[in-house]
């Protein structure tokens, strides 16, 4: 009987971590709308969003963790994220960077 080679079995190992602790990636993703003020004032950002998933796939607990500038995208990327939808059972908690840019 043949056995794999040690770094075989190193890179499946590897392979298994990231995919065990991967984002879940959205089955439904909107987009946040550009802010019309923020678009006449050619002003760019960033916001960094959390979130959970329900065992439905639908995220709750949205909430806002940084953003540049302040008070400018908030709105926009909660209500996009809000929209998302997950693979029923995902579960879990997610972290993204919504980037405006004109």
């Amino acid at each position: 009987m043949r056995h794999p080679a040690p770094f075989a079995i190193a890179a499946l190992a590897l392979a298994f971590t990231f995919a065990a602790h991967a984002e879940p990636q959205p089955i439904k993703r909107v987009e946040p709308v550009y802010p019309v003020e923020a678009a006449r004032a050619g002003t760019s950002g960033f916001v960094e969003i959390e979130y959970t998933i329900d065992a439905a796939g639908k995220v709750a607990n949205v909430s806002v963790v940084n953003a540049r500038p302040a008070r400018t995208f908030e709105t926009a990327a909660v209500k996009a994220v809000k929209q998302w939808q997950f693979a029923p059972g995902a579960g879990g908690r997610g972290k993204v960077r919504l980037d405006f840019t004109l």
